[in-house]
């Protein structure tokens, strides 16, 4: 079987940035990987990846309408692209899995966890990480990347896909979502890894590198 690490985090930290210089180091090391993405990973959670994150004028999703959307991608993701990589022998890493889910609706929303978890149960087929990099910063510097990187987008093409649904919750939301990161580290620290985020991008891919050559028995 392969490794399984996932990059989490609030809006804004950097990890997608993170996870493409990851790929690049696994890369030079000649270390078969795969990199993905939830939701998405797949043709149908692509589909269900605009319906989730694009701001839609004619309806709003309920939050358990949202924790099942989540959950349909993550099964078709889990079955058609991350188990058989793992199968393969090779590495995967994920950009959001199921932490997402918790600490989005469970603590961002308030849904019930206790429900949220029977359902990652189910829709991951008991699939874990074997690390979860948890890249950590104040929400606010957060959102401001974050919106500074859509005004970006809408400057450059009136057409751009901006998947802003989430950006543009209150900050509160997203202190929530923090938090619910933070419990969830703390409850499960064998499991995750947290960086500090507001740091040169270069010098946090350098941590990054340290833990996954650890994790993976990568030799400098």
């Amino acid at each position: 079987m392969g490794r399984f690490i996932t990059f989490e985090g609030v809006e804004g930290c950097g990890k997608t940035t993170q996870i493409k210089l990851a790929g690049s180091f696994l890369r030079q090391h000649q270390i078969p990987f795969v990199m993905t993405e939830e939701p998405g990973g797949t043709s149908m959670g692509r589909r269900i990846r605009k319906i989730l994150l694009n701001k839609a004028p004619e309806e709003e999703i309920c939050t358990e309408a949202e924790i099942l959307l989540f959950s349909a991608a993550r099964v078709q993701h889990v079955r058609n692209t991350i188990l058989p990589a793992l199968e393969d022998g090779k590495v995967v890493l994920c950009d959001r899995f199921y932490d997402a889910t918790i600490a989005y609706q469970g603590f961002g929303r308030g849904a019930d966890i206790r429900f949220i978890k029977e359902i990652i149960a189910y829709s991951s087929s008991g699939l874990k990480p074997g690390m979860t990099i948890l890249f950590d910063l104040p929400v606010e510097v957060g959102l401001e990347r974050a919106m500074n990187r859509i005004s970006l987008l809408q400057k450059a093409s009136k057409e751009a896909v901006l998947e802003d649904r989430f950006e543009r919750e209150d900050v509160e939301f997203h202190q929530r979502v923090r938090e619910g990161y933070l419990d969830l580290a703390k409850a499960e620290s064998e499991r995750f890894r947290i960086i500090e985020s507001t740091a040169d991008i270069q010098m946090i891919h350098r941590q990054v590198r340290n833990l996954m050559s650890n994790f993976i028995g990568i030799k400098s």
